[in-house]
């Protein structure tokens, strides 16, 4: 750098020099460093022609001045005398001019006072020096005497420093000088155009002035350029390059313009020559030839020295640009590698699955590919130092220390790939191991639990099976782990604690697996090697009988035989025993084969929660990198539409937090039950209130699903498919979460199947219950994002508890009579939104469109405020209608559901809220005491069936289980009877969680609620509904004995035969089934609220809700003799359930939704 810098000052002080030396040059041309005048400062003067230089010499070389016959010549000011004849002496040559001049003074037409006038004038303000004075005295003969008598007396006076001679003519003066040096009016032939003369010389010297500016303006720009300081970043250089360049050009410019001028001059000079060979130039215009030559030659050294240093300056700038493109092309590949060796160190997970470390190294090589641009060019910008080394360039020092920074940049990031690639692939060498390992185990399994009990009970059959075992462990020589601390050692440098653990639990599982072949290849060897062979009569020996007393042959005989007998007893009874017991122990053996089925299937369920739970991870992983990532990379922004920009929240919704939870926390809770996958409801319920963030992702589906397909044929999106080498577009992916979060209550539905007697079934139950309630009230929300017209906040309605579509009539009191009318005839289509403080009538409008643009929306109608709300559950006529009334009945609205099923539940969960509004009240009113709230004057009816001191204890007891658990509440009437769970099923959680998971429960349709017995009504026979208000007063009350008859005690199902009056298919056993007319028998009570009933009918048992036992049995009378109590309270009991057929499908819970 330093010594480019000397360099560049040598350049510019060469530079300096030689343009100096011009531009004096040019003023030694012009005369100008002795008399500083110009032609054209003093044209006007030079026009008046009273004195000029027709370029004529003497016989000597003198340049001859003649002064013209001029009248006003006295006039003339002193000035502008002086000006033109010490411009005019400033002309020739200095050789010439240092000869002397001859003064041609033409006074012919003139007197002899202005003669002598002149000559004094001429003499005393002459600057060169003179050699010969000519005068041309007048021609008259007057003056002409005069002049002679008057210059013999005036010598003395006009004695100069040279010789005066007065001629008397024209001839006279040809004898002084050539004929063809005189111009034509002196009578020679010396061609002389004044007008001529000035516009060349004004040219010459024009031109003179423009070489020695041209001269002084390079020598500025020169100096311009070698002080500018060199730029620190590309723009800048460059606009500098590109200004020094755009002067340069127009200092070439005009170079070549003076050029040209130089060139018509010189032109103009020779051009009588060039028309005329045989013309003479006379010494003037030889003079001025060499003058614009030499001019010429001082402009081409002019551009020349300027080239030569602008060649100088411009390597300089190039340089400096090439530098500044280096170092920011250094900066920013180092800050790509930089980027990409940070996402490199990201790779750091060694994957906890086979098909999650392909899914990293698809990533990584991925990953490698999108980074190969970035370390080739910085590869290729390292290679660029020898170019900078040959080019000689003035800041290599500081070049190659970045080069070898960028080469040792990549190598270390080729290294380090290199090297994660190999720990993936060593870390999926492990997994192929283990997943062979788990599929060599799961098979054995499977082999075990596939093998019959009952064939194995004979010899053939336990060989069979021995032959099946062996031959399956010969297998395991390539799948199983064959030691534990070799793979330890092998794989120590991708062991992490997790992968350590995993391959602990593998191992463990083959060793339990193998000791099950071995318990079971023992009990199969001794089957095989047991063999039965049958007993015969064994003659005695002949010795026997010679040995014996004398006896009689038939004694003998008799002895023998019975001796025989005796033994052949004593082996009997002895194989009778045997096959007991091997009996009683093949039939334990079953039981612990079923168990051990069962164990089986329900691993088989866990592995595939586990395995399908991996892979969603990793598809949602793979659309917020491969798609959502994308939308931000810069490099992929001119391939998304300007429509698409900023929609990545409408289009991926909460997926990122979907992923999240499910990675961070769901996946690894539920890896740690792998082993008991029996107690995995508890994982569900404890992270149940994350699950609803699906809520969020369903609301905003139909948003995303407008807005793909809009964009669905998008070039950034079939790219970003492309290189995830997805066969399924993005849509697909964007509804996993929808398909996800539906196929958890399959998976529980099919874990709790196998795990019917274990200890985490209720856990189970009651995941499956949430999950089903997380879907109906995604289901929902779905349809409540879709209502129109509404205009306050539906959030502060309180949870959306029920939606769906009813046949609605109206009949208010205060309405019109016509209206009356029309509503028993024409039902109105609406949907109804049940909320915990509202209730709200919307019209349903189908829309048109695709997918979900599809979904109806919503018109708001009207709501009711659930604080002012009555129901009654039974309309005369129709099992499937009931009705809402609001404010004492003034608005009346009968409903009509599309199945009695829908409008118990929807009943049963008004009840609820009515239930807990009524509850709210009583504990808002702190000096309203129990027994107050229940002396309301209820008549009972006649055939209650409890005593007043145990109705009391019910109430006492009830009242205290309604504060315990608000939502468990269920009942007709004012009478609420919970039934409470048996003992002897602890929950797994804590009261606390227990109620927190009830919280996250959005459904409140009975799904969750086990063991709750429902309270049938008896129909008052005047009224034809019963009344149902959360109010106390009887302002929301039908009247007050709706409310009293609505208070019948609970029904107690007793053991016994009954006729079933209606077709039942919704058993906890699928195949138990009654129809109307069968004949059943309550067997016993058992928990949960079931009852094990047996179809006397066709032989088949099953378990029966008691619920659903009312709407069987009706009014059916047990078969079976009572005793007088019991009697008289089933009596009592069944009495209250009078048209059993409407009001039991009412209150009955339906156990097709029980089971989910």
């Amino acid at each position: 750098m330093r010594c480019w810098l000397k360099i560049e000052e040598m350049a510019l002080e060469e530079l300096m020099q030689r343009l100096n030396a011009v531009s004096q040059c040019a003023d030694e041309i012009m005369h100008q460093d002795i008399i500083p005048l110009y032609a054209a400062d003093i044209q006007d003067q030079l026009k008046k022609q009273f004195a000029y230089l027709s370029g004529g010499r003497g016989g000597d070389g003198c340049p001859v001045i003649t002064f013209p016959d001029y009248p006003a010549f006295s006039e003339i000011p002193e000035k502008e005398f002086q000006n033109v004849l010490t411009y005019l002496t400033s002309i020739p040559s200095l050789r010439d001019a240092g000869i002397g001049f001859i003064l041609v003074i033409d006074r012919r037409q003139d007197k002899w006072t202005s003669v002598k006038a002149s000559i004094l004038r001429i003499a005393a303000s002459f600057p060169g020096n003179l050699q010969l004075v000519l005068v041309l005295r007048p021609t008259g003969f007057f003056h002409r005497a005069l002049s002679d008598i008057a210059f013999r007396f005036n010598r003395d006076e006009l004695k100069m420093k040279v010789p005066i001679i007065m001629l008397g003519s024209v001839s006279e003066l040809q004898g002084y000088i050539d004929k063809t040096q005189l111009t034509e009016d002196l009578g020679g032939t010396l061609d002389y155009c004044h007008n001529r003369w000035l516009s060349r010389r004004t040219a010459i010297e024009g031109f003179a002035q423009k070489v020695k500016q041209t001269a002084q303006i390079l020598q500025s720009f020169g100096t311009e350029l070698a002080e500018t300081e060199l730029p620190n970043d590309v723009q800048s250089t460059s606009s500098l390059l590109a200004t020094h360049t755009e002067k340069k050009d127009k200092m070439k410019e005009d170079i070549r313009v003076a050029v040209e001028q130089g060139d018509d001059i010189l032109g103009s000079i020779t051009k009588p020559v060039t028309e005329n060979p045989e013309y003479k130039l006379n010494q003037d215009q030889l003079d001025n030839q060499t003058t614009v030559e030499r001019l010429l030659a001082q402009l081409h050294e002019t551009e020349t020295a300027f080239d030569e240093f602008w060649i100088k300056h411009q390597q300089k700038l190039e340089q400096c640009l090439r530098l500044r493109n280096f170092e920011q092309d250094f900066r920013e590949v180092k800050a790509a590698l930089d980027i990409v060796s940070e996402r490199l160190s990201a790779f750091s997970d060694v994957g906890n699955s086979r098909s999650h470390v392909e899914h990293i190294l698809k990533d990584l090589a991925n990953f490698e590919e999108k980074s190969h641009e970035t370390v080739a060019k910085a590869r290729m910008l390292a290679s660029e130092r020898d170019a900078f080394i040959q080019s000689n360039h003035y800041a290599v020092d500081s070049i190659i220390p970045k080069c070898s920074e960028l080469h040792h940049l990549c190598d270390a990031f080729t290294t380090e790939t290199e090297r994660r690639r190999n720990l993936l692939n060593k870390s999926l060498e492990l997994h192929d191991l283990l997943e062979k390992s788990m599929k060599w185990c799961d098979e054995g399994i499977y082999l075990l639990a596939s093998q019959p009990v009952d064939k194995c009970q004979s010899q053939d059959g336990a060989e069979s099976a021995l032959q099946e075992i062996e031959k399956f462990l010969d297998t395991g020589a390539g799948n199983k782990i064959k030691e534990l601390n070799k793979i330890y050692r092998e794989y120590a440098h991708i062991l992490n604690e997790d992968l350590k653990e995993h391959v602990q639990k593998v191992f463990q599982k083959q060793e339990s697996m193998e000791e099950m072949f071995q318990k079971r290849q023992v009990s199969l060897k001794k089957l095989a090697a047991k063999q039965t062979r049958p007993v015969q009569p064994v003659a005695p020996r002949p010795e026997a009988f010679v040995k014996s007393p004398c006896t009689s042959p038939g004694l003998q005989r008799e002895n023998v035989s019975s001796s025989e007998s005796s033994a052949l007893r004593r082996v009997n009874y002895r194989k009778a025993k045997s096959e007991m017991t091997e009996l009683h122990q093949s039939r334990g053996g079953s039981t612990m084969d079923d168990e051990e089925n069962l164990a089986v299937l329900r691993q088989h369920v866990m592995n595939e929660l586990i395995e399908t739970e991996r892979a969603y991870v990793e598809e949602l992983l793979c659309v917020l990198e491969g798609y959502a990532a994308e939308m931000d990379n810069p490099l992929m922004a001119h391939l998304i539409s300007p429509e698409l920009q900023n929609k990545k929240d409408i289009l991926f919704g909460n997926m990122e937090e979907i992923y999240h939870f499910h990675n961070r926390i769901f996946l690894r809770e539920l890896e740690t039950y792998v082993e008991y996958p029996e107690l995995v409801g508890r994982c569900f319920l404890d992270q149940m209130e994350d699950f609803q963030i699906y809520e969020k992702y369903c609301q905003n589906k139909p948003r995303s699903e407008s807005l793909w397909r809009q964009f669905s044929d998008s070039v950034f999106f079939q790219e970003c498919q492309r290189k995830l080498d997805h066969k399924l577009s993005l849509d697909s992916y964007l509804l996993k979460p929808v398909q996800r979060i539906t196929k958890y209550q399959l998976l529980l539905k099919e874990m709790l199947k196998y795990s019917k007697n274990c200890e985490g079934a209720e856990d189970l139950q009651e995941a499956l219950t949430s999950i089903l309630g997380i879907l109906k009230a995604v289901n929902d929300s779905m349809h409540q994002i879709a209502i129109t017209g509404y205009d306050g906040n539906l959030n502060e309605l309180g949870k959306l508890l029920m939606q769906g579509s009813f046949n609605v009539w109206t009949d208010h009191k205060k309405g019109h009579t016509k209206v009356k009318d029309l509503a028993r005839f024409k039902p109105m289509q609406r949907h109804l939104f049940l909320h915990e403080k509202a209730v709200l009538f919307c019209k349903k409008r189908e829309e048109n469109g695709e997918g979900y643009e599809k979904a109806p929306s919503y018109s708001y109608k009207h709501s009711l405020n659930m604080a002012a709300v009555g129901i009654t559950e039974n309309v005369k006529g129709d099992a499937k209608k009931f009705e809402i009334w609001y404010n004492a009945r003034e608005e009346v609205y009968i409903i009509q559901a599309p199945t009695p099923e829908v409008k118990a539940t929807w009943v049963n969960e008004i009840r609820k809220v009515l239930t807990s509004q009524l509850q709210a009240c009583r504990e808002a009113s702190q000096h309203r005491t129990l027994e107050q709230t229940q002396s309301l004057p209820l008549p009972l009816p006649a055939s209650s069936c409890a005593s007043p001191s145990r109705n009391h204890i019910r109430n006492t007891k009830k009242t205290e289980e309604k504060k315990a658990d608000l939502t468990s509440l269920e009942g007709c009437g004012t009478t609420v009877a919970p039934k409470y769970p048996e003992k002897g099923k602890a929950s797994p959680t804590s009261p606390d969680k227990k109620a927190k998971r009830h919280e996250v429960v959005s459904d409140p349709t009975p799904f969750g609620l086990r063991g709750w017995a429902k309270a049938s009504h008896s129909l008052d026979a005047s009224e034809e509904n019963d009344g149902w208000s959360s109010a106390e007063e009887p302002l929301n009350s039908s009247d007050a004995e709706e409310e009293g008859g609505g208070g019948g005690g609970e029904i107690k199902l007793t053991p016994g035969k009954y006729t079933v009056v209606t077709d039942y298919d919704k058993g906890v056993s699928e195949e138990f089934t009654v129809k109307s007319g069968d004949l059943v028998q309550l067997i016993r009570e058992g928990e949960d609220g079931l009852w094990f009933v047996k179809n006397l009918s066709s032989g088949r048992e099953g378990w029966i809700p008691a619920n659903n036992l009312l709407m069987l049995i009706g009014n059916s009378k047990s078969a079976q003799s009572l005793s007088s109590s019991e009697s008289g309270t089933a009596s009592s009991n069944l009495s209250t359930s009078s048209s059993c057929s409407d009001s039991c499908n009412v209150s009955s819970t339906s156990f097709s939704d029980i089971k989910g």
